[in-house]
């Protein structure tokens, strides 16, 4: 694919949908759930019966591997719970971007069935302080099944000219983080929609993950970390693949190679020759891959509040 999505409703993978009657209770969490499964089938009424608990305002659950779940047995005794099942590989990107538009509440959080996810995780008060910064990310602390902290905390920065993502375990509450890990987050889901969430053209996780939360903050909006909130894997948490890959590049040139001037950020035709010794794709195909990202950038140009050099600048001296 050679084209960049403009919306985030854009190419959605086709879905069945089963279930998720609405919440009746009038005072019911402004937050809705989507839990991302893996395959944990044991755990799956347990973890219901846990976020029914908390009144959010809807669960949707992604169901990857339908098999040995029961949907029809499960839907029937949660009728609560919006089930979706994708007819195709999709990426986790692709499934929240469809979990998004079949959502009404302000806020979503996004989980997964190898964290633990006890009873009241998030109550009323608590939803009130995550929420009230407005910010458009807020990424939990996350640790793994012994307790121990990790890394939660990235920052942008430049090594020799190249791009480079620093992490960390330390976590601030209130402080600033490139992008959550896995998707692991609670997203303002009006700035997800106008952010035109996860692009589908990026098929590697890690990528497109990056590729949303940096242009998160190219377009003015902010990744904050919360200390208020805090979920433990129960087994090995996922190894990133961060390979340099056709996905790096759609992500190099929407996200590095755009300067911000006079307001507005702008790709120049200047920058082929730089793109395509760096690409390793062959003439053609960088060629297209760069034209197509000519015209998203040109479509979006005065959304852009800063480009990735002064981000780089700016987060330094915060």
């Amino acid at each position: 694919m050679n084209t960049i999505p403009s919306t985030f409703s854009q190419n959605q993978v086709s879905t069945t949908i089963i279930g998720g009657a609405l919440n009746p209770n009038p005072s019911a969490l402004n937050i809705s759930v989507v839990l991302l499964n893996s395959g944990n089938a044991h755990l799956r009424q347990q973890i219901f019966e846990n976020l029914i608990s908390c009144n959010f305002s809807s669960i949707i659950s992604v169901e990857r591997n339908t098999k040995n779940v029961g949907i029809d047995e499960l839907s029937k005794k949660y009728p609560f719970v919006k089930f979706i099942l994708p007819q195709e590989p999709a990426t986790d990107g692709e499934i929240i971007n469809i979990a998004m538009s079949e959502i009404s509440s302000d806020y979503v959080l996004v989980i997964r069935d190898n964290l633990y996810i006890p009873s009241g995780i998030i109550l009323s008060h608590l939803a009130d302080r995550l929420t009230k910064s407005n910010v458009y990310c807020v990424v939990p602390r996350l640790t793994d099944k012994n307790k121990n902290s990790l890394v939660c905390s990235y920052a942008p920065s430049a090594e020799r000219s190249r791009f480079k993502v620093y992490s960390s375990t330390l976590a601030t509450d209130s402080s600033s983080t490139l992008y959550p890990f896995n998707y692991i987050a609670l997203y303002n889901r009006k700035k997800f929609i106008q952010l035109e969430g996860f692009d589908p053209s990026i098929q590697s996780p890690y990528w497109q993950n990056l590729d949303l939360s940096l242009r998160a903050w190219l377009w003015g909006e902010e990744i904050k970390l919360t200390t208020l909130l805090q979920f433990s894997y129960m087994e090995e948490p996922e190894i990133e693949d961060k390979t340099y890959n056709l996905d790096y590049l759609k992500f190099y040139l929407k996200n590095q190679l755009p300067k911000y001037k006079n307001e507005m950020a702008v790709l120049k035709k200047s920058n082929f020759l730089l793109f395509l010794f760096n690409s390793s794709c062959g003439f053609f195909e960088a060629k297209r891959q760069f034209k197509a990202a000519r015209r998203w950038v040109e479509r979006n140009k005065y959304r852009f509040k800063c480009d990735l050099q002064t981000l780089i600048s700016n987060w330094r001296s915060s």
